[in-house]
C-alpha cells in the first residue's frame, strides 16, 4: 500500500501553536493528499496486540498480546513463535497483558520487564510490572519471572490501568506510568500510586531522591501525580520526559513530567464528563501544571516514541503517536515545553502501538483481533 492520506493542521491551529499557553487542537484537521508518499506493508498478524519492542542488537522483537501470549517475531517473517513462562493474565476490559521493554543492559543479561494486569480479592485488580531472562533458541522461554512493582491499592473495575514502562537514558531509572482506574480522586491522593508516574530502580525499589519519599510508603515511589490514563512515556532525545494520556469526553494530553508537578486530573481537564457534567479547564488552577498541549475532539493515543532515525530525516527528534481514535500515526514537534502537532497519516484503523526498528522504519500494530504488524518506509524510488 502506498500515498497513505495525511492530515495537516488548519492555518488557525498552526497560529494556536506558537502561543504561549497549552495548545488546544480544537479544529479538525483538513486532509490533503501527500506527493511523497510511504511504503506500507503488512507483514504479519496479531490477535489483540498491545505492545512491541525490539531485542536490542537483534532483528528480532516481542510481542504482547492482550489475552496473556507473548511473541517472538523476526523481521522478514509472516509468523512468530510463542514465548513460554508467560503469567496468568487477568483479561477483561483494559486489562490484560500489557507493556514488554527490553532492560537496558540486556546484551549481557537477557533481561525484559512486562507489565500486566492480576486479580485481587472482592472482584479488585491491579497492574504488575516484572522482570525475568529471556532466553533464546528454538524453544525461546521467559526465566525467573519475578514481580518488582504493584498498583496499590487493588480496585474495582477494569480500565485505566495505564502501566506502560521507560528506562531513563542512562538506564539507572525505571518509570512505570499507573493510571487511575477510573477512580478519579486516588490521582490527588499521595498514599496510594493511581494517577501516578513512578520513578523506581530497576529492582522496582523507590529511586533515591524521590519527591515524595519523606511521606514514606508508596509516596517513596512518586515522581509526579494528577494523571489519568496514561498510555504512552517515552524520553525525547534531549533527555526530557513525556507522557501522553487519556482525557474524559475530551481533552487528550502530553505532558512534560517533572518531579513533584501536579498535572490536575480530576480538579481540572481539557474534556469534561461523559455524562456531560463540565470540569474546570486548566486555566482556572494556574497552581496545577497545564498540558503541552491538548486535543477535543480526542485522538485517544495507543503509545508514543520519538524518532531517531534517519529512514525519515524530517522527523528526526519530533514525536510520533499511535493513535486509536485518529486511526493513524499522530506526529507532533516540540517548540520548548510546548508541542505542536504537524501531521496525521491516516491508516484506515485504529492503532494501538507504534515503534522504531534499528534501521530507522517503523512498525505499527493495529487495535483488535486480526490486528495487522504494519511495516513503514520511505517512498518507493520513482521510474523513470
Amino acid at each position: 500500500m502506498t500515498n497513505p492520506i495525511l492530515k495537516t493542521l488548519s492555518p488557525l491551529a498552526l497560529l494556536l501553536a506558537s502561543c504561549g499557553s497549552p495548545i488546544s487542537a480544537q479544529d479538525p484537521a483538513t486532509v490533503t493528499p501527500d506527493a511523497a508518499g510511504l511504503t506500507i506493508t503488512d507483514v504479519a498478524t496479531f490477535s489483540e496486540p498491545w505492545a512491541m519492542t525490539f531485542l536490542p542488537g537483534t532483528d528480532m522483537a516481542l510481542i504482547t498480546e492482550k489475552k496473556g501470549a507473548l511473541k517472538l517475531w523476526r523481521e522478514g517473517s509472516a509468523s512468530a513463535v510463542d514465548v513460554s513462562g508467560v503469567p496468568q493474565v487477568a483479561y477483561a476490559g483494559q486489562g490484560g497483558f500489557g507493556d514488554v521493554v527490553a532492560s537496558p543492559d540486556y546484551a549481557t543479561t537477557g533481561m525484559v520487564y512486562l507489565s500486566w494486569v492480576v486479580s485481587g480479592d472482592n472482584d479488585t485488580r491491579g497492574a504488575v510490572v516484572a522482570r525475568a531472562k529471556l532466553k533464546l533458541g528454538e524453544t525461546p522461554a521467559l526465566e525467573g519471572l519475578s514481580i518488582i512493582w504493584r498498583q496499590f491499592p487493588k480496585v474495582t473495575g477494569r480500565g485505566h490501568y495505564s502501566h506502560r514502562i521507560a528506562f531513563s537514558p542512562d538506564g539507572k531509572y525505571l518509570f512505570v506510568t499507573s493510571g487511575d482506574r477510573q477512580k478519579f480522586t486516588p490521582a490527588q491522593d499521595l498514599t496510594v500510586n493511581l494517577g501516578k508516574v513512578l520513578r523506581l530502580l530497576p529492582d522496582g525499589t523507590p529511586a533515591p531522591g524521590n519527591p515524595f519519599a519523606d511521606k514514606g510508603g508508596v509516596a517513596a515511589q512518586i515522581w509526579s501525580y494528577g494523571h489519568r490514563n496514561l498510555l504512552g512515556i517515552a524520553f525525547s532525545p534531549d533527555g526530557r520526559l513525556w507522557d501522553i494520556e487519556h482525557g474524559p469526553a475530551g481533552g487528550d494530553e502530553i505532558n512534560l513530567v517533572e518531579p513533584a508537578k501536579n498535572y490536575g486530573w480530576p480538579l481540572v481537564s481539557g474534556g469534561d464528563h461523559y455524562d456531560g457534567k463540565s470540569i474546570p479547564r486548566h486555566g482556572t488552577r494556574p497552581d496545577l501544571t497545564p498540558p503541552s498541549i491538548n486535543w477535543t475532539p480526542v485522538i485517544a493515543p495507543g503509545d508514543m516514541i520519538f524518532y531517531t532515525g534517519t529512514a525519515f530525516p524530517k522527523w528526526q527528534g519530533q514525536g510520533l503517536i499511535a493513535a486509536l481514535g485518529a486511526g493513524g500515526i499522530v506526529r507532533v514537534g516540540m517548540e520548548g515545553k510546548q508541542i505542536r502537532e504537524l501531521e496525521r497519516i491516516d491508516l484506515g484503523n485504529r492503532i494501538r502501538e507504534i515503534e522504531q526498528a534499528p534501521d530507522g522504519s517503523i512498525y505499527v500494530l493495529e487495535d483488535g483481533d486480526g490486528a495487522k504488524l504494519r511495516h513503514i518506509t520511505p517512498p518507493l524510488p520513482q521510474k523513470r
